[in-house]
């Protein structure tokens, strides 16, 4: 069973849990059992993102949802944020700036 961690800002906003409160009952549900499968180490649907550490969980429901996440150590999933295909873009420019600060709060502990 992998563990999985849900990034958070220095200020103690959570960008994953605010796109995902932002769903609808029902894909917050299926959301919440694609995770679950992840800890199980069951991926499904998912890539490596090109010139990026990071990669894509690509959600087969509503407006062609991604999760963006890092695997770390591979023990500990770290979920940074979600998206649909309108945003995309942007999304990931900015999972990518949180996951150096991540990376960068993390070996100044």
């Amino acid at each position: 069973m992998k563990e999985i961690e849900v990034y958070t800002t220095q200020d103690g906003k959570c960008p994953f849990l605010e796109w995902r409160n932002s769903l609808s009952t029902e894909y917050k549900v299926r959301v919440n059992k694609r995770l679950q499968r992840m800890r199980e180490g069951l991926y499904g649907d998912w890539k490596h993102l090109q010139n990026s550490k990071l990669s894509e969980l690509r959600l087969d429901f509503g407006k062609g949802y991604r999760i963006y996440f890092k695997e770390l150590d591979n023990v500990i999933i770290l979920i940074i944020a979600g998206s649909d295909k309108s945003d995309q873009k942007a999304t990931i420019k900015q999972a990518n700036k949180y996951y150096e600060e991540y990376i960068t709060r993390s070996t100044n502990k």
